[in-house]
């Protein structure tokens, strides 16, 4: 690939953010991001992720700049499943099935494997730590094979990944700045049910972050304190669709808007409160010094804030046969694709540097999007 274009420090208006949203086999676009912003000069400061999400953030996080890519490489040839076998002239979408039903019935090698007992029956005893219908013992191998966790700790870039709590329901965030992450919280973060176990960290169980909230931009906002941040939001399910007219299609949408998280809504609700954020600010301006001092004004004008936070929406696009096992679609074909995907709407995008420029003063969140009508080499 051709060298990326050339990013120089004033470019960034803040910290570079980058948020990685959960949706297994589609994390292979998130990995084209990546690439992208590497060969353009740009390291993240915080990589924010879960699910999948969570362990291509570990994978950049736990390895030197240098090696980043060459290690995403390795652990996504590492998740490639093949057909068993080929049918000459086969029906379109016929390798793609045998390739899904093979990776249900078998599992990926590197990643997870078939937990026989979980088939004895539904009320068969399992363990709270092994309810799941595959094992991932064999993912904790491969991130700690990939993955430098004292790197991680080091906190550069910081990591988050986020984690259901799954006797209160409530999301948890792991970050490095916090606390020592290891290989069990990203395994957390991932562990998607019914078909991965929950994964045990200091006495609690945890399941995969994305049942509650797998557009982890969230972690974002709330930071405390806030910072001035350009952030590249990677999403895989399209919150926008089409009327669906078969069963397979009502499947396919379905999943899109599960695991989408009300990102448009979320967005909106940030602008706002952001927005009344700098309004605090200009208003308190307006005060008198002394009112300003006075205990009662301070605590109210603390809300207000003139940090801004620019948002890069990059969105996977959806390939030719895609169906309601895109997340499952391990094939060479697709990791590849989306992979390529993800690197031609990233350097098309910094191509664009739709963050530089003037901008409305009381806009605390800005959002900027991919146009997605431009073609994309898939490779």
């Amino acid at each position: 690939m051709a060298d990326g274009p050339n990013s120089q420090p004033n470019d960034h208006p803040g910290q570079i953010v980058l948020v990685l949203q959960g949706g297994g086999a589609l994390g292979s676009y998130q990995a084209g991001v990546y690439e992208a912003l590497h060969e353009a000069g740009i390291e993240p400061d915080w990589i924010i992720g879960t699910s999948i999400g969570a362990i291509n953030a570990s994978l950049i996080a736990g390895n030197p700049p240098e090696q980043r890519v060459e290690r995403l490489r390795e652990f996504w040839k590492r998740m490639e499943q093949k057909p068993p076998f080929t049918v000459p002239g086969a029906w379109p979408g016929f390798h793609d099935a045998l390739g899904y039903w093979t990776t249900l019935m078998r599992g990926i090698p590197g990643f997870f494997t078939p937990n026989p007992f979980a088939h004895v029956g539904l009320d068969y005893p399992l363990g709270a730590d092994q309810v799941g219908y595959y094992s991932t013992g064999a993912l904790e191998q491969t991130l700690l094979q990939l993955v430098d966790f004292s790197l991680v700790n080091r906190c550069t870039p910081r990591l988050t990944v986020g984690a259901a709590h799954l006797r209160t329901s409530q999301m948890r965030y792991f970050d490095s700045r916090d606390h020592n992450i290891d290989v069990k919280h990203v395994m957390a973060s991932g562990a998607l049910p019914p078909a991965f176990p929950p994964v045990r960290i200091d006495g609690e169980l945890y399941w995969d972050g994305g049942i509650l909230s797998n557009t982890p931009t969230e972690a974002v906002f709330d930071d405390n304190p806030r910072k001035n941040s350009l952030i590249f939001a990677v999403h895989m399910w399209n919150p926008a669709g089409s009327e669906p007219q078969t069963m397979a299609e009502v499947l396919n949408r379905h999943k899109d808007i599960q695991y989408s998280s009300r990102i448009a809504s979320h967005i909106a609700r940030q602008q706002q409160t952001h927005r009344l954020r700098h309004i605090i600010t200009e208003l308190t301006s307006l005060l008198p010094n002394d009112v300003r001092q006075q205990p009662a004004v301070k605590t109210m004008t603390a809300y207000g804030c003139f940090t801004r936070m620019h948002v890069v929406r990059l969105l996977a696009p959806q390939l030719e046969r895609e169906n309601y096992t895109k997340d499952v679609d391990f094939s060479p074909s697709g990791i590849s694709q989306r992979w390529h995907a993800g690197y031609a709407h990233t350097r098309r995008m910094l191509e664009r540097r739709p963050w530089i420029g003037s901008f409305d003063p009381l806009a605390g969140v800005i959002l900027h999007e991919e146009d997605h009508s431009l073609p994309v080499a898939t490779g």
